[in-house]
């Protein structure tokens, strides 16, 4: 039987994670054991829960219960199911619930980079990419044009943020990731030589005179390729530049001086990726 609340107390110290706990807070929630995140919509809720991250409660539109996350919470009964109106629940969290549905769960530890990297040809490297919504279209380009794992920086937004999963339509469920160290002044090395170490040529994306066109032969055929792309604005650093096998550019017309990450990540990803 499902195990379902109506909100009448707004509150309910149960309702804190939905309403009052800003990303950071849940990220600490159990400290000093891991936390937690939310998920938002149906779709990014099923990879989650697919991918074996353990629902802790749920938030949502009553309408739903029996039609879109019907067959989610049939399997979800023992977890507590909050619900009201749509009205009630965007008064409640201070934004519109994307298909009317957040589900709060717990994280899991960090895979090591050398598990992450193990069976890879081709990982994206992302770094300092701050902004969530280009974190999450940077997961779905690399889920859709084959990649073979993502890895962070630590000064990268965090893919489990709401925003970062929706966007990335839960493609952060699927994609293998993990953050390269703990430490920014760790990056570029020595993260950058364990990369290397592990059998990865390294492709800084720049704009740089020094640059190789994206459909260089030589760069297409190498058998393992970390395609390293910039935080937004200033894109990659000095250093990192410096320190990859390739510059890499995407020849561009019109004027244009560069894309957005998230954009310049897609071409990179299809013109580079692991297709076999």
């Amino acid at each position: 039987m499902l195990n379902i609340i109506e909100i009448n107390d707004f509150s309910a110290p149960a309702l804190d994670i939905y309403a009052r706990l800003n990303e950071n807070q849940l990220v600490h929630y159990f400290e000093p054991e891991l936390g937690l995140f939310i998920a938002e919509s149906p779709n990014v809720i099923e990879r989650a829960l697919k991918a074996g991250y353990e629902p802790i409660s749920f938030l949502m539109e009553r309408k739903n219960i029996e039609k879109e996350m019907k067959q989610i919470l049939d399997r979800c009964d023992h977890v507590p199911v909050y619900t009201a109106d749509l009205e009630v629940l965007t008064k409640l969290t201070g934004f519109h619930l994307t298909r009317g549905a957040l589900c709060a769960m717990k994280r899991r530890e960090y895979p090591s980079v050398k598990e992450i990297c193990k069976r890879a040809k081709r990982i994206a490297i992302l770094e300092n990419v701050v902004n969530p919504t280009n974190v999450g279209a940077i997961f779905r380009s690399a889920a859709a044009l084959h990649m073979d794992a993502v890895l962070l920086t630590p000064g990268c937004s965090d893919p489990l943020y709401r925003r970062a999963s929706r966007v990335s339509m839960g493609t952060v469920f699927q994609v293998p990731w993990t953050y390269i160290g703990s430490r920014s002044s760790d990056w570029p090395n020595p993260l950058l030589i364990t990369i290397k170490e592990l059998g990865f040529k390294t492709a800084a994306m720049a704009l740089s005179d020094n640059s190789v066109s994206i459909d260089d032969p030589n760069l297409m055929n190498e058998e393992k390729l970390a395609i390293i792309l910039g935080t937004e604005g200033d894109g990659l650093a000095d250093a990192t530049i410096a320190d990859c096998d390739y510059t890499v550019k995407i020849p561009m017309s019109h004027g244009v001086d560069s894309l957005n990450v998230a954009a310049a990540s897609a071409v990179a990803f299809w013109q580079l990726g692991n297709k076999n």
